[in-house]
């Protein structure tokens, strides 16, 4: 590749990650719209469903997100009935998140959701796999760099 080639924008991996990660999350909408999550709110209640009662940081730490940015989605959150804060008695600059029993309930309706968008990424599950070990083995790589 010359120095010409290097700047046209089909060749930016940042473009073909940025604009597959809007039709990925456009895909995920179609499905969440029906159980009126957002898909930020999808992914804070994957991480809650793999283990219920995190603290705020703890969310913000698996999903790469600062409490400026967790805190008010988590209030609504809270105000639709999906989790509850609580401010821990040992140490009250804390906040526990915790699933509510409509919250719970939603991960039966969401089970189906990674098998229903599975097949528009038009790749084997192999490739599937290995597609996301590599993403995630340069998301660790870039994160070292902080």
């Amino acid at each position: 590749m010359n120095e010409e080639q290097y700047l046209k924008l089909e060749n930016q991996l940042c473009f073909a990650v940025y604009a597959c990660s809007k039709e990925i999350t456009k895909l995920y909408r179609e499905h969440l719209e029906e159980m009126n999550l957002t898909f930020p709110q999808y992914l804070v209640m994957l991480v809650l469903w793999e283990k219920d009662e995190r603290t705020v940081s703890d969310l913000g730490e698996k999903l790469y997100l600062d409490s400026g940015t967790l805190t008010p989605m988590l209030k609504r959150m809270e105000q639709t009935g999906l989790v509850q804060r609580v401010r821990l008695k040992e140490d009250e600059r804390k906040v526990a998140i915790s699933l509510t029993e409509k919250g719970k309930a939603l991960k039966k309706q969401a089970a189906c959701i990674p098998k229903s968008v599975a097949p528009s990424f038009g790749i084997t599950k192999e490739d599937y796999l290995d597609l996301l070990m590599q993403l995630n083995r340069i998301t660790t790589q870039l994160r070292k760099g902080e």
